[in-house]
């Protein structure tokens, strides 16, 4: 296995917060570990609010009509199929079922994340290239009654 292929691996774990990889190539294994950062202690804080929040993303505090659009996966979103292209949606674009709303690259594989329902994207909860988690919300969907 080449050096820099080692390297490719290390920066995704590092992008993608993974604690361990393992990948087996042509017979042979390769085992990367790392410990997380602990994180300071004046973040510890912080970070209890947040939590309180998370009601804030869920069904009880939107619009009626207006559905959230989870990430189904760990990964890095795109917002269009490549860079200087403009974007799969942006807000306001009507949408019907199945229609690619993003691509989310996880493990080099680029997927591609299609609507479930008609409507209109009311907004977009995360920016180009940013990492997100599953169930991490990406895009907020007005459905359109059937």
């Amino acid at each position: 296995m080449e050096e820099t292929n080692i390297r490719s691996y290390a920066k995704l774990m590092h992008e993608l917060d993974l604690t361990g990889l393992e990948i087996t190539q042509d017979g042979a294994t390769l085992r990367l570990e790392r410990n997380p950062a602990p994180a300071p202690e004046a973040a510890i804080p912080a970070m209890a609010p947040a939590a309180s929040q998370k009601p804030s993303t869920g069904a009880s505090q939107e619009v009626p009509g207006v559905v959230s659009f989870p990430s189904p996966m760990v990964g890095v979103f795109y917002s269009s199929p490549a860079e200087n292209q403009p974007p799969f949606v942006s807000v306001g674009d009507h949408i019907s079922k199945g229609d690619i709303l993003c691509v989310i690259e996880a493990m080099k594989l680029m997927n591609e994340i299609v609507s479930d329902y008609d409507g209109v994207v009311e907004e977009v909860c995360v920016s180009n290239q940013q990492v997100v988690d599953f169930g991490h919300v990406l895009f907020r969907i007005r459905k359109e009654s059937p």
